[in-house]
């Protein structure tokens, strides 16, 4: 996989900045969730196509209407973008879902959840955790 150049990490920024205020601003569809938020967008180097990854916080159900909203806006929004981004070729969005900050909460709950269960099991054992290295109470 080839690494990305400085100048295609710039335009990646600069298109990830202008979609936000798009979709925060500019976009009127009661699917799309307030919360939504671009977190990742990867511009491939010809700047023919785009691939914006979007968190959306609330429920499943409402990612989904998001997703649905934005795909149906797509064409608006890349005239926006045109018009905010000054490229050679304005690329071609494709909204994916990211569910990476979900992940990450989920999977620190249940590293939560088990330490909490490691803790309770050593208060029954009497240990406390730390102990008296002595013996003594």
């Amino acid at each position: 996989m080839k690494k990305n150049s400085i100048k295609n990490t710039r335009i990646n920024g600069e298109v990830q900045k202008a979609l936000s205020e798009i979709i925060r601003s500019e976009l009127k569809d009661p699917r799309i969730h307030p919360m939504t938020s671009v977190v990742l967008v990867q511009v491939t180097p010809d700047l023919k196509q785009c691939k914006a990854y979007v968190s959306v916080l609330g429920s499943k159900e409402e990612a989904k209407e998001t997703l649905l909203g934005l795909k149906s806006a797509e064409g608006f929004i890349r005239t926006l973008l045109a018009k905010k981004v000054n490229l050679r070729n304005t690329p071609e969005v494709s909204f994916v879902l990211d569910e990476s900050i979900e992940y990450g909460v989920r999977m620190t709950r249940l590293i939560d959840d088990v330490t909490a269960s490691m803790a309770g099991e050593d208060e029954e054992k009497g240990d406390g955790g730390i102990g008296n290295p002595d013996g003594e109470a």
